[in-house]
């Protein structure tokens, strides 16, 4: 049994692009582009939808900002902070002067 194809995004966008132009029908680029007609249509459809994201304003998109994924952080800094001052306590005793 063959893997999944991944196809880079640039090559997405190359087909995608072809098939918005309208001068080749969606089977003949399929075949062109080694690719099923399905695919075609999704990445279509895609950059379509998409497309009024690129003259939003401001330009580039902020990221966003996963609010538990900082908290979550946030509590691992502060249970590491707490084990490195223990550490250190519990280690003088041992240190060269």
């Amino acid at each position: 049994m063959s893997k999944r194809k991944q196809h880079s995004p640039e090559f997405k966008a190359k087909v995608a692009l072809a098939a918005l132009k309208g001068e080749e029908t969606i089977s003949e680029l399929a075949s062109r582009f080694g690719v099923h007609p399905t695919m075609i249509h999704q990445w279509k459809r895609a950059l379509l939808e998409g497309a009024s994201d690129v003259f939003e304003r401001g330009g580039k998109r902020k990221p966003e900002i996963d609010e538990e994924q900082v908290k979550e952080l946030h509590a691992k800094i502060g249970e590491l902070a707490v084990a490195n001052d223990f550490l250190s306590r519990k280690l003088k005793p041992w240190s060269v002067k």
